[in-house]
């Protein structure tokens, strides 16, 4: 089965690892990686703390992850998804109840439930 998760993924922490951990239980895992500018645009001019070439290597380096992917707009990350075709798409229950761009392509579904409220937001603002 093809399965497929996206996100910033910008410091990498155990709640990733257990998020694609378990995505990786249903089959073949496409990570799809928001761009640097993407992110800037989203959580501000300090954001990304990672390069997009680090947090691919990163993500790449994981046992659970078979591919990434990146993309920089609503229409590319539509478009990335659309093209995979996955069977599974592995959601933060977070977007419970929220637009999940894409959502239209997977088969099914899955929310996967936060790790200890962990964000990497959180790490970084405690972090100063």
């Amino acid at each position: 089965m093809k399965v497929w998760v996206n996100g910033t993924f910008d410091v990498l922490h155990i709640g990733h690892i257990r998020l694609l951990e378990y995505a990786h239980f249903f089959g073949d895992v496409r990570v799809g990686v928001d761009t640097d500018e993407r992110i800037s645009n989203m959580k501000g001019k300090d954001r990304p703390f990672n390069t997009l070439s680090r947090r691919i290597e990163f993500l790449e380096a994981l046992k659970y992850v078979n591919d990434v992917v990146y993309f920089g707009t609503d229409e590319e990350l539509s478009q990335k998804i659309k093209e995979y075709d996955p069977d599974i798409m592995v959601i933060g229950d977070d977007y419970k109840n929220k637009r999940i761009i894409g959502s239209e392509f997977p088969k099914k579904i899955v929310y996967f439930e936060r790790v200890d409220d962990l964000s990497t937001t959180k790490i970084l603002k405690y972090s100063k």
